[in-house]
């Protein structure tokens, strides 16, 4: 389970995101990754039951400030991934640890412009799939809504009259749940997360049907 430790060193951090401070607060940090490494194990070992999950990462808390106006050296959260196995299960389980701010969930946050073709093209056929998944009572009460940036209008090529314009301007499709401190540090949170992330499984496995088939429904992989 995730500690009450970790929460307080990533407060800590917040606080005081320079070197000095962090060099001096290296055994912390590296208890706190621990902590999340030995976390998303067990997650892992739960999604394995109703999944195949390929393997797992946990991303460094070092930012990339390059190209960013915010020059703060470390990321106050930490955060990562889950990856399915094989070509025929798409999308991804994310996840964020963050003070007041920890997020589950997951989905298609940058497909290629092959892939997200096929998509539209798949919504302008036939909407009723995808709008009975996501208005399902458990996916609601779960994430809300489907989440993701879109055009304005339209993508060159379809209708902004469609009748499923809603889904065809989306260029992310991704579910997202969020944790109060309170239930991050509960002993049950990792089978709150497996349920989280099982209740995105209908999503996953419908867009990964479209994913593999063309328009026909014949299979390309």
């Amino acid at each position: 389970m995730i500690q009450k430790s970790t929460l307080d060193f990533l407060k800590l951090v917040r606080q005081n995101n320079h070197k000095e401070w962090f060099d001096a607060h290296k055994g912390q940090y590296l208890a706190a990754k621990a902590n999340v490494e030995d976390f998303i194990k067990e997650v892992e070992i739960g999604l394995q039951q109703t999944d195949v999950i390929e393997s797992h990462k946990l991303y460094r808390i070092y930012r990339d400030v390059r190209f960013s106006k915010d020059k703060t050296p470390y990321k106050t959260y930490m955060s990562g991934y889950f990856r399915r196995a094989g070509a025929e299960r798409r999308g991804g389980y994310f996840f964020s640890i963050e003070p007041g701010d920890s997020r589950f969930g997951g989905g298609f946050y940058g497909p290629n412009k092959e892939d997200l073709k096929r998509i539209r093209k798949e919504f302008e056929f036939d909407g009723d799939t995808i709008r009975k998944i996501v208005t399902d009572p458990v996916f609601v009460s779960t994430f809300g809504e489907l989440k993701g940036d879109g055009v304005k209008t339209a993508p060159q090529g379809f209708s902004k009259d469609h009748p499923n314009i809603e889904f065809i301007r989306m260029k992310q499709f991704y579910a997202m749940r969020s944790f109060t401190d309170e239930e991050v540090l509960s002993p049950g949170f990792v089978e709150k997360v497996i349920e989280t992330y099982s209740a995105i499984r209908p999503f996953f496995d419908y867009m990964s049907e479209v994913l593999i088939t063309d328009l026909n429904g014949e299979r390309i992989i």
